[in-house]
């Protein structure tokens, strides 16, 4: 094989190496998007339907990205499912409940840290702006961020974490080295695809992606989406839908458990943006991140890094047992 072909082709895996294999993921859900919008823009332009009109595209967007991201794994990774993070063993359904007691604890603690500081002021309890009973009304955020957690961490964690850990696997740079520059650059993309939500601002953006190093963490410990998936999850819902803060930038939270006013110092409570945006969202990170590696200690008896994060197993190949390099 000449020398330019081998830029595309990796003739020791038989598939594109990891870049081409990046691209073509992003072409793939835009046009499945394109494709599957135009299936339903006749149902979704009526004006009096707002709320199906959301459900109908939140459903589309989770579609896309999922459908798009199984079918890359099996034609430009050629892997199985369960090597995206996605094993649904017993130990895989444990970590998912850490998880999501994790993002509910941790935004219980900034909930609590406001209110004490007379930073928020309750407002109302079941509150919703739905012409609807509240018990029917709180289910379509719910279903959202069920669908945004999987969604987002299939694609930022499961997909491009992981494929680009295995394109900067090479000799000079080494597994340790590729895992942790695919850590900073799928965080860094994970932050700017938020920058475009209402009310960023750029410290947003640099929290955000330390949000997305948070969620990698457990991924790179692992190899595993279950607690990153939980945490996503229960931190957007309880955020937005249990507190009543913004969830970056949008407002979700017109159904809640909790109606409450903002105030305090923006740059402590990240203000119109929500707590993922101020100091306080920085440090129920930092306190996560500690928790994480704890859990990981508690439940595998060492804390390191999951090697098989970087290591291609082709389909055909012979079995092997992932290793794990302890962190000192």
């Amino acid at each position: 094989m000449n020398r330019i072909m081998t830029w595309f082709w990796n003739p020791d895996e038989r598939r594109l190496r990891a870049l081409w294999r990046l691209i073509l993921h992003v072409i793939l859900i835009a046009a499945l998007g394109l494709a599957a919008a135009a299936l339903l823009s006749d149902i979704m332009a009526d004006p009096a339907a707002a709320l199906a009109n959301d459900i109908a595209g939140m459903a589309l967007v989770a579609l896309t990205i999922v459908a798009a991201t199984l079918l890359a794994a099996r034609f430009l990774d050629r892997r199985p499912i369960s090597d995206l993070g996605l094993q649904f063993t017993a130990r895989w359904w444990r970590d998912l409940g850490f998880g999501l007691f994790l993002g509910a604890f941790l935004m219980l603690l900034i909930f609590l840290v406001e209110l004490s500081l007379g930073w928020v002021t309750v407002e109302g309890i079941l509150v919703t702006s739905q012409s609807m009973p509240f018990a029917l009304a709180i289910l379509w955020p719910l279903t959202l961020f069920l669908l945004v957690g999987i969604y987002e961490e299939l694609l930022s964690r499961g997909y491009q974490l992981k494929n680009m850990a295995e394109g900067l696997n090479f000799r000079s740079l080494g597994r340790v080295r590729g895992m942790l520059l695919a850590w900073l650059i799928s965080s860094a993309i994970f932050g700017v695809l938020h920058a475009v939500n209402p009310n960023s601002t750029t410290i947003s953006t640099v929290n955000l992606f330390l949000a997305g190093l948070f969620l990698g963490l457990p991924f790179l410990l692992t190899d595993q989406l279950a607690i990153p998936i939980g945490i996503h999850i229960t931190w957007n819902f309880f955020q937005g839908n249990v507190f009543g803060f913004p969830v970056s930038g949008t407002s979700t939270n017109s159904t809640t458990f909790i109606a409450v006013e903002q105030g305090g110092p923006v740059l402590w409570t990240g203000g119109a943006f929500g707590p993922e945006a101020g100091l306080l969202g920085v440090a129920a990170i930092i306190v996560g991140s500690l928790l994480i590696v704890w859990w990981v200690k508690r439940t595998r008896g060492a804390f390191g890094l999951a090697l098989s994060v970087a290591e291609y197993q082709p389909p055909a190949g012979s079995e092997s047992v992932a290793g794990q390099l302890p962190v000192e």
